[in-house]
């Protein structure tokens, strides 16, 4: 909060400085001179932090004249030298130069505020990216791919349509909940209440919705999970799970395993090769680049993880994330 609007800081500094200096010059009472230099400081130091620069600093420099010279007038009457003049107004500006540079640092103090704040946006920006990517992609390509499967075997297998659509709907239903969680994020940035974000409570859900799809987790690997990896060791299934759909569609299994590993607690999805002929039957999938698994490695990293990924035996690949176990008490360690 201000005194004065801001465009008027500089103005009335300016004004107050010359004020006080014609006055110094017409011998006014020193009671008078110093209530003038009273009023000149808290100005000097509102005009460095509010007023425009170009008008600041001229507003600033009458403003530290008129404060530091005000007492030239009484010291030359009395029959002060050219020395004891320059030592009075050294000692005068001072106060002068102080009011200035603690405004000075109140506007350098709310210019990082603001650089900080206007990052802040940007990073949870890139964040929701990153969000959508991991989780709308993955549902989106879900939908293209059972849709394309489900106009293939419409005329032949009607059965097999109708469980393809009903795979379309629960995607369609998770990519909602998605846009939902997007939604609640932006709302937490404005003060509103905040969506939690997914973890691997919900990782039966997911390889459920997937064909082919197999879970085997280990109920102790869940326990020593540290929370700050849990999201991100979600977003790995994810991630996999939406890799398989664009790149090996058809593939007959996609095992996802979840288990205590001698580095910590391992998150792996490996899928076999896909059918012969399986990308040509379902072409026209756009291809749209993402932040894949390079921005995966990040998270990975960030929740003192490692990603691994790369071909696996007979042709398919794989993914795998090992995080380390919880060291709280009473957390469930590898022996």
């Amino acid at each position: 909060m201000t005194v004065l609007p801001r465009p008027l800081h500089a103005p009335v500094l300016a004004g107050a400085a010359l004020l006080s200096g014609a006055g110094s010059l017409a011998r006014v009472p020193a009671a008078w001179s110093m209530a003038g230099v009273a009023l000149l400081l808290p100005l000097l130091g509102l005009a460095a932090r509010w007023s425009p620069v170009r008008s600041g600093y001229l507003a600033g420099a009458l403003g530290v004249a008129a404060v530091a010279l005000w007492p030239a007038p009484l010291v030359w009457d009395e029959g002060g030298s050219w020395l004891e003049i320059c030592g009075a107004a050294a000692f005068w500006a001072l106060p002068a130069l102080g009011a200035v540079a603690i405004g000075a640092q109140l506007r350098r103090q709310a210019s990082r505020t603001r650089r900080a704040v206007r990052e802040a946006r940007r990073d949870q920006q890139l964040e929701l990216a990153q969000d959508l990517h991991d989780f709308v992609a993955h549902d989106v390509s879900a939908i293209v791919v059972q849709a394309q499967a489900a106009r293939f075997v419409a005329g032949t297998d009607p059965l097999q349509a109708v469980r393809a659509l009903e795979r379309i709907e629960a995607a369609g239903l998770s990519a909602l909940a998605s846009m939902d969680r997007t939604v609640h994020a932006l709302r937490e940035a404005g003060g509103g209440p905040a969506a939690p974000a997914p973890g691997l409570a919900a990782l039966g859900e997911l390889v459920e919705r997937f064909e082919g799809g197999a879970l085997e987790a280990e109920e102790a690997a869940l326990a020593a999970l540290p929370r700050e990896a849990d999201t991100a060791a979600y977003r790995v299934a994810v991630e996999a799970l939406t890799n398989v759909t664009r790149h090996a569609p058809g593939a007959r299994t996609v095992r996802v395993t979840l288990r205590l590993a001698s580095g910590g607690i391992e998150l792996a999805v490996a899928n076999t090769a896909p059918p012969r002929g399986a990308r040509n039957r379902l072409t026209r999938r756009r291809h749209t680049g993402g932040t894949g698994l390079a921005g995966l490695r990040e998270r990975v990293d960030a929740a003192g993880g490692t990603l691994e990924a790369g071909p696996a035996d007979g042709g398919g690949w794989r993914v795998s994330a090992v995080f380390p176990a919880d060291p709280r008490p009473g957390a469930i360690m590898m022996r």
